[in-house]
């Protein structure tokens, strides 16, 4: 039903003219005249003003629209903001006969100044009969609008995954990342005041005895193991305090600038007072201070490469999981290693899983299987994020891979709350989703069982409060897959 402000115009335009105007509706382009005219009298002509809103979402659609002139967008505005449709001059659309469209699936607008016809769906019987070719003209047009629909649909849902997939990789980079820089900042830090610290090395002139006895001393302490993180157990941080403090007090007692740089690199590396002592022995007050000072900031330094180093391999661990997620600078089909594309896909989405405990089952020795690696990993992103999402991101998500006879056998379990029996059937129908409008477009499991279909292979599911399982089996010879 049209909006009310939408009317009639004031001065009916003739017959003719719009019978004449009908011919440049592409579905109806070749329509004889007196057909054409039929329409034109039958018909309800209508004109509307740019920004006129001539639907509403979930309105009854009891007409069928031939746009003569102007431009109708149709938004959702459940979900976004996603146009799910543009009606443009020369089109055919709205409630069409054989069309199974019940209510409109977005509030319609025009955008600019329209002028239409509408034929009210009660007149549909006589119309098909007096024009007989109007059948296949509505069948060719509705195939078209299913076609476009999907397409629109589908390439959301792609941009609601690639969306997904960025928010993870950037979780995921941000936390190397941010330590790579902060450990960069005190590497160039230590190394300056180091730097400014060498004059008072060279004028201590300290003899070979004493200098062979420094180089000893910390020998000593860099091949001792390094204390674990004082943050593991509550005794460990109560040590650790305590011989910080002991620490700063001897440094300060001796009379060391700036106590509170060093005592912490050394707690940290597991020195102690006793340490200390045996380093007095062969210096000066004044010498031991200065040694201490360039000591400390060199573990400093150290401990900001290792962090580096870490830092700068985790970050590349994840481009590689990236590279064999998206199977960059690969053939489309190519021989795939199952389990590794589980893996990448999981490190992935590893943001998600912070309280989801992660058990993997692979059979050892699994042979490669000759299939499309970046799609097949598009089925498991699509089982892997459902499970996350069954589980509330909490619970248990077990990951398994073996081979079944001549298939290689995929299952994804989850300990979630299970899909309901009566909606097990449906869950690969295209756009059927469960979640709240705006979070799915219910295409995520018809894509994986398109994707599994390709590789002649089978997609189901088994499910019950508390345990759920995706299988997926897949041919391991290329001729029955292709």
């Amino acid at each position: 039903m049209l909006s009310t402000a939408i009317t009639s115009p004031s001065t009916p335009t003739p017959v003719e003219e719009i019978a004449s105007a009908l011919d440049r509706i592409g579905p109806l382009h070749g329509l004889p005249l007196e057909d054409r005219l039929w329409l034109a009298r039958q018909g309800f002509e209508f004109t509307a003003k740019a920004g006129d809103v001539l639907f509403e979402e979930g309105s009854a659609a009891v007409n069928m629209i031939l746009i003569l002139k102007g431009e109708i967008h149709v938004r959702r505005q459940h979900g976004g903001p996603m146009a799910l449709f543009i009606g443009r001059a020369g089109q055919m659309t709205g409630l069409l006969p054989f069309s199974r469209m019940k209510n409109y699936g977005g509030q319609g607008f025009a955008i600019s100044d329209v002028w239409a016809l509408l034929i009210p769906k009660s007149l549909f019987p006589d119309m098909l009969k007096a024009i007989p070719s109007m059948g296949q003209r509505v069948v060719s047009t509705l195939l078209d609008r299913v076609r476009e629909v999907t397409r629109i649909e589908q390439q959301a849902e792609k941009l609601a995954a690639l969306g997904k997939l960025a928010g993870n990789l950037a979780h995921e980079l941000n936390n190397p990342a941010s330590a790579a820089q902060s450990a960069a900042s005190s590497l160039g830090e230590a190394l300056n005041l180091n730097r400014q610290n060498r004059f008072k090395l060279v004028n201590l002139c300290l003899n070979q005895d004493q200098v062979e006895g420094i180089q000893a001393w910390e020998e000593n302490i860099l091949n001792r193991p390094v204390p674990l993180p004082v943050q593991n157990h509550e005794s460990n941080a109560l040590a650790f305090i305590a011989r910080e403090d002991s620490m700063r007090s001897w440094l300060t007692d001796i009379g060391c600038p700036e106590p509170w740089e060093m005592a912490p690199q050394f707690a940290e590396h597991g020195v102690t007072v006793a340490d200390l002592d045996k380093l007095r022995t062969l210096l000066s007050a004044d010498e031991t201070c200065v040694c201490l000072q360039f000591f400390a900031r060199y573990l400093r330094a150290h401990r900001s490469v290792e962090t580096l180093a870490h830092s700068t391999a985790r970050i590349f661990d994840l481009i590689d999981a990236i590279k064999a997620y998206s199977g960059m600078d690969r053939a489309p089909i190519l021989e795939v290693d199952v389990p590794a594309g589980l893996d990448a896909t999981v490190q992935m989405l590893h943001s998600r899983m912070t309280n989801v405990e992660i058990e993997r089952e692979y059979e050892p020795g699994l042979p490669r299987i000759n299939a499309y690696g970046g799609e097949l990993n598009q089925v498991w992103t699509a089982l892997i994020e459902n499970a996350l999402d069954a589980l509330g991101n909490q619970g248990l998500l077990r990951v398994a891979c073996r081979l079944e006879g001549e298939m290689m056998l995929v299952e994804i379990w989850d300990t979630g709350p299970g899909i309901p029996p009566e909606l097990q059937e449906r869950i690969f129908e295209p756009f059927f989703t469960t979640k709240a409008p705006g979070q799915g477009l219910g295409l995520g499991l018809d894509n994986a069982m398109r994707i599994v279909r390709k590789h002649k292979g089978y997609i189901s599911v088994r499910s019950e409060p508390g345990s759920t399982c995706f299988r997926v089996r897949l041919p391991l010879d290329q001729l029955q897959a292709y």
